[in-house]
């Protein structure tokens, strides 16, 4: 039993992710990646931007998700 267990565990260890292109996720991630852009962040080292931190990183996702997953209703639309 415990061989087949470690066996379901591999395969799950294994499995590679994949997020489609117009999954929720990855739009939220690209928009997030815009952002960061426009308020001159960078996620990895940089000279001329100053590098987001965890906490930065985090909120902008998240945010990023919630209006993916569920937009504002617009005035005038």
């Amino acid at each position: 039993m415990a061989a087949e267990m470690n066996k379901e565990e591999m395969k799950m260890t294994d499995a590679a992710l994949h997020i489609g292109d117009n999954s929720p996720e990855y739009i939220a991630y690209r928009l997030m990646l815009d952002i960061a852009k426009v308020e001159k962040k960078a996620l990895t080292p940089s000279a001329s931007c100053q590098t987001a931190d965890r906490k930065w990183v985090l909120d902008t996702y998240a945010e990023c998700l919630r209006i993916v997953r569920s937009p504002p209703k617009r005035e005038g639309r």
